[in-house]
């Protein structure tokens, strides 16, 4: 759940607002007008606090790409925008985790990093189960929607399972620094109790074996010899994973 604020308006849209109440006190500290509801998935744990939430703030625009998000009053799909002040909001379809699944990027001025809400397609050095799609449809949204992204755009995923999805990684790629060093500083982060989130969509090209599929190191892991069959090979192999 996070909120996306235009400081020079002070509007704001909340992503995935699995807690209305708790959202609302934070608007209603900070003195913010909140106006949208940008969903990326019908799945509970994203989509539902939509319901409640309309009624302690009527008249908000809930957007999803999927008639199954409760409360949806704009259905949205690739390359629509919108705004949230004076913030463009590019909708993402990257169907795979869900059929309908929906990514927003963010752009403001032109010294502001973009951002990117990745819900539960992208995580920190992995990526979002293939509930409703295919290992083709995950390489198209993670390598080629996703990571056309500028390098710099900073990644704010649905769930924060860093430290396994890294433990998963080094498993692929015992030999990556990239993979060692960035679990190394995750577990230090929740040893001290720090978010791990975000990261950049050029650090996840360094070391997430999902967005990594057409490296040799990788569908050697994998035995394979494309980036497809890897990623349905490491997805599958991730499904069941436990890490020591």
């Amino acid at each position: 759940m996070y909120l996306l604020i235009d400081e020079a308006s002070k509007t704001c849209a909340a992503i995935d607002p699995v807690e209305p109440k708790k959202l609302v006190e934070a608007v209603e500290k900070e003195k913010l007008k909140l106006t949208t509801v940008l969903t990326t998935h019908h799945h509970w744990d994203h989509a539902g606090g939509n319901n409640e939430l309309v009624k302690l703030v009527p008249g908000l625009d809930i957007c999803g790409g999927d008639n199954r998000v409760d409360a949806l009053t704009r259905k949205v799909t690739h390359n629509d925008t919108l705004k949230v002040g004076s913030l463009l909001v590019k909708c993402l379809m990257t169907p795979c985790h869900t059929s309908g699944h929906i990514c927003y990027y963010v752009t403001g001025s032109q010294d502001e990093t973009p951002v990117v809400f990745t819900g539960d397609t992208l995580f920190i050095g992995g990526c979002g189960r293939f509930f409703e799609g295919t290992a083709d449809q995950m390489y198209k949204a993670l390598v080629d929607v996703l990571g056309s992204l500028p390098g710099e755009t900073k990644v704010f995923c649905g769930h924060e399972y860093t430290v396994q999805n890294l433990k998963f990684a080094q498993h692929v790629e015992p030999g990556n620094p990239a993979v060692k060093n960035k679990l190394t500083w995750a577990e230090e982060q929740v040893r001290g109790n720090s978010a791990t989130v975000p990261s950049t969509i050029s650090e996840e090209f360094s070391y997430n074996p999902f967005m990594r599929v057409r490296e040799k190191s990788v569908q050697t892991h994998a035995k394979q010899g494309d980036a497809i069959a890897t990623m349905a090979s490491i997805r599958a192999e991730k499904d069941t994973f436990k890490a020591k």
